[in-house]
């Protein structure tokens, strides 16, 4: 079974979310903020991370960052799903080594 974390500081859109994720035949399990979120891809080896970037604490932008540098995490498929529509939002989350950016 595909593991999917998600990584959003509203717990209602990130219920939701794993709610969806887990009814199409994922496990998921869900983080409240970057530090959580990497605590849990350390442990967990998700194979895709969906992440919002503004967060309390440990932004998305630095949760990816984090991530990248660790080999054990460095490989994991990282989704950027926010309200942040700039280009400038965009370019910096490729630039980072998103994958994606929804």
């Amino acid at each position: 079974m595909k593991k999917i974390l998600v990584i959003e500081d509203i717990a209602t859109i990130r219920l939701n979310i794993s709610r969806a994720l887990t009814f199409e035949g994922f496990a998921v399990q869900g983080a409240e903020d970057g530090y959580a979120g990497v605590e849990i891809a350390r442990s967990w080896q998700p194979h895709l991370i969906i992440c919002d970037i503004m967060m309390p604490r440990l932004d998305g932008y630095q949760t990816l960052a984090e991530l990248r540098r660790a080999p054990s995490t460095a490989d994991i498929a990282f989704i950027f799903l926010t309200a942040k529509g700039e280009r400038g939002d965009l370019r910096l989350g490729m630039e980072l080594g998103a994958d994606d950016y929804i």
